[in-house]
C-alpha cells in the first residue's frame, strides 16, 4: 500500500491541492480535460462508482483511520496509487482550508457529453442559469438526485458543478445526475430553448411574472418532457430566456413572500413536476 508522508511541501504529487484556483485545475495539462478535487470519502466513492478516473489522494495523518475503505480500494485496483498524508500544519499550509470530512482526492475532469446524449430519455429536465453560488449548485444537484431529475443542463456563466465546494454539497449526486452545459453564449437560450423543443422538452421558466402560472398547474404535470429553468440568485431569470420559454411558472406562497432561495425553490419545482411513475 504507498501511503506517502510528506516531508516536503514541494513535492510534485502535491500540486493539485496547493490552493490552485479552479480555472487553474480544468488547464492541468496533466489530464486532458484538467483536474478537479473531490472532498470527503462520500464524494470520492461517487465519483468512483460513476467511473471518473483517480490520480491521488492526500489527507491529514488523523483522518487516515476513518478513510481506510477508500484507501484500500485505490490501492485494490492500483498498489502504487499515491495517498498522501500530511500533518494538520503541513495540510493547512498547502491548501490554506480545513477539512472536515476527512480526505481530498484528485480526479481527471470527464470530458462533457453532448446535450443529446445526456437527454437521451430523460422526462424531467433543469437547466441552472448562470447560478454562481456553488453552494446553491450543490444543494441543486442533491434535489435532482432525490426528487425525479433525470437530468441537469447548465448555461456557459453557470458555476462549475464539480467545483469542490459544489460537489461536496452536493454529497456526490453531482456525479449520479447526468449532466452537461447548454449553449455557446452568454445569451444561451437563442439557441438553447430552440434545442430543448427539438428534442420534444416544452419548456417552463420558474419566474415572477403577471402571466406565471402556478406551479400546482394541471398544464405541467401533463408535459411529457419538460425542461425547468431556473435562474441565478440575485436577478433571476434574464427577460430573454423567459420570453423564449413556453410557460413562466410560480411557487404559490403565503404571508407576502414572494420568493425563495434558488436550491429552496428547485426542491419544490422538482417534487411537484416528478413524474407520476415515480
Amino acid at each position: 500500500m504507498a501511503i506517502i508522508r510528506i516531508d516536503n511541501l514541494d513535492d510534485p504529487r502535491l500540486a493539485p491541492y496547493s490552493g490552485a484556483a479552479d480555472a487553474q485545475l480544468r488547464l492541468s495539462p496533466s489530464a486532458p480535460n484538467g483536474l478537479f478535487i473531490a472532498e470527503s470519502r462520500k464524494v470520492a466513492e461517487r465519483a468512483l462508482d460513476a467511473g471518473v478516473s483517480p490520480r491521488s489522494l492526500f489527507m491529514e495523518e488523523r483522518w487516515l483511520a476513518q478513510s481506510m475503505p477508500l484507501v484500500e480500494r485505490l490501492t485494490a485496483a492500483d498498489p502504487s496509487f499515491p495517498v498522501l498524508v500530511a500533518t494538520r500544519e503541513q495540510f493547512h499550509a498547502l491548501t490554506g482550508y480545513e477539512v472536515t470530512r476527512g480526505a481530498l482526492a484528485a480526479f481527471e475532469r470527464p470530458a462533457l457529453p453532448r446535450v443529446e446524449k445526456v437527454l437521451a430519455g430523460a422526462r424531467r429536465v433543469a437547466v441552472l442559469e448562470d447560478i454562481v453560488n456553488y453552494t446553491n449548485i450543490g444543494a441543486v444537484f442533491r434535489s435532482a438526485a432525490a426528487l425525479g431529475i433525470d437530468a441537469v443542463l447548465v448555461t456557459p456563466s453557470c458555476h462549475d458543478p464539480l467545483y469542490r465546494r459544489a460537489a461536496r454539497v452536493s454529497m456526490g449526486t453531482v456525479f449520479q445526475v447526468p449532466w452537461t452545459r447548454i449553449g455557446s453564449e452568454r445569451d444561451w437560450a437563442a439557441e438553447g430553448v430552440p434545442l430543448l423543443h427539438e428534442l420534444g422538452f416544452e419548456t417552463a421558466a420558474l419566474a415572477l411574472s403577471d402571466d406565471a402560472i402556478p406551479l400546482h398547474d394541471k398544464r405541467l404535470r401533463s408535459c411529457d418532457r419538460l425542461a425547468l429553468v431556473l435562474g441565478t440568485e440575485g436577478d433571476g431569470l434574464s427577460a430573454s430566456t423567459i420570453m423564449r420559454c413556453d410557460m413562466t411558472v410560480k411557487i404559490p406562497m403565503d404571508h407576502g413572500v414572494d420568493s425563495l432561495n434558488v436550491a429552496a425553490a428547485s426542491a419544490v419545482a422538482f417534487w411537484e413536476l416528478r413524474t407520476q411513475n415515480r
